[in-house]
């Protein structure tokens, strides 16, 4: 007989309030930059005590930080455990595809990051080098692979990565433009396959891969 533990009382309500104030303050800071959403603003969005913010983010560069971080990690998830011996098509695709989702269902994450980038990423300069600088570097080492075992063709890796990120957030950074230029007032159902069809077909069909078929991706 397995005995079941318990999860602890106090762990389950830190994780619950935890999750409250990084959806509050995602939101806040997507909505009115970092300077324009305050610490009693998140507080009152996520309907806690300022005090709580501070016992679990000690301040709002941490708090902002951790936003941040939740947002890469969701984005980055296509690709974390690539390795040089993966299908490159069926990676590639299902990379592109899980962004493509997250800039129709999530676009606030992506212009939080994009306005971010945009003001010279002043509160996350540290990051990227400690966390975004290593994670890049082992995805291109096993693009790099691909192309030794000429799997891809010869491309500077650092710009395939690019290439995915610039095509797919777009959908999310310039949603306006896009559903006024497609006459659509939203997304819908359809619009994810057809996307994620089109950016990879162009950059797959650019490094010399094959559309893997939806059974194969």
């Amino acid at each position: 007989m397995t005995t079941q533990i318990k999860p602890n009382k106090k762990e389950v309500t830190r994780e619950k309030n935890q999750l409250l104030i990084l959806n509050a303050a995602e939101q806040l800071f997507s909505l009115n930059g970092y300077d324009g959403a305050s610490m009693s603003m998140v507080a009152k969005e996520a309907n806690v005590p300022k005090a709580n913010i501070l016992y679990y983010f000690k301040s709002k560069d941490g708090l902002y930080e951790a936003v941040i971080d939740r947002i890469i990690a969701n984005w980055n998830l296509g690709l974390d455990n690539v390795t040089a011996e993966d299908d490159p098509a069926a990676v590639l695709y299902n990379y592109i595809k899980s962004k493509v989702i997250l800039a129709v269902n999530q676009p606030l994450q992506s212009r939080l990051f994009a306005n971010e980038i945009l003001r010279g990423a002043p509160y996350l300069q540290n990051y990227f080098r400690t966390n975004t600088r290593p994670w890049v570097k082992q995805k291109i080492d096993v693009f790099q692979s691909w192309m030794g075992a000429k799997k891809i063709d010869q491309v500077d890796p650092h710009h395939l990565l690019f290439t995915i990120w610039s095509t797919t957030q777009y959908y999310a950074d310039f949603q306006a433009e896009v559903l006024l230029v497609m006459n659509k007032l939203e997304y819908d159902e359809t619009d994810v396959a057809q996307i994620t069809q089109s950016i990879a077909h162009i950059i797959l069909k650019g490094i010399g891969l094959k559309i893997p078929a939806p059974n194969e991706a």
